[in-house]
């Protein structure tokens, strides 16, 4: 290879460039402290010592991630027949079963019975028929009542 080739000079008030600083100068590795080299004169005969250790910060270790898996249920709407659905309480798919009680809409029958001149008793056949009394849904498993469904 040849010697590299010289540039003209530069122009007037510009300064010459110098060499790139070294990798050492230009990531700072062991200057900080200043340690003594031979070159500056202070210190012992360094040439017989080690340098000495570059110190670190130790490395956290990394977090692990937990990964959680949310199902969001939709909301389910009660009506007078069984719905299946994931139960709240236990986390199992099931059929709700159904019991029935007397509503407000048994009642309003019963006082129209009333009034109509059913007294003998026949007023209280609305609380014989389920399709007048509310329905309440409840898990067959761990027997928690899920929601109910009124009438009226």
């Amino acid at each position: 290879m040849s010697a590299p080739a010289s540039y003209p000079p530069a122009p007037s008030g510009y300064p010459i460039p110098s060499a790139p600083p070294t990798y050492e100068e230009t990531t700072r590795i062991n200057t900080y402290p200043p340690y003594p080299t031979p070159e500056s004169g202070h210190g012992p005969n360094m040439k017989s010592m080690n340098p000495p250790p570059y110190l670190s910060q130790p490395v956290p270790a990394p977090n692990p991630i937990t990964v959680q898996t949310v199902y969001v249920q939709q909301p389910v709407t009660f009506y007078d027949r069984p719905v299946q659905m994931c139960c709240p309480s236990c986390n199992k798919m099931i059929v709700t079963r159904l019991s029935h009680s007397a509503g407000a809409l048994t009642w309003l029958s019963c006082g129209s019975l009333c009034l109509l001149g059913c007294v003998a008793g026949c007023c209280f056949i609305p609380f014989c028929v389920d399709a007048l009394q509310d329905v309440d849904h409840y898990c067959p498993s761990c027997q928690a009542l899920l929601g109910t469904y009124k009438r009226l």
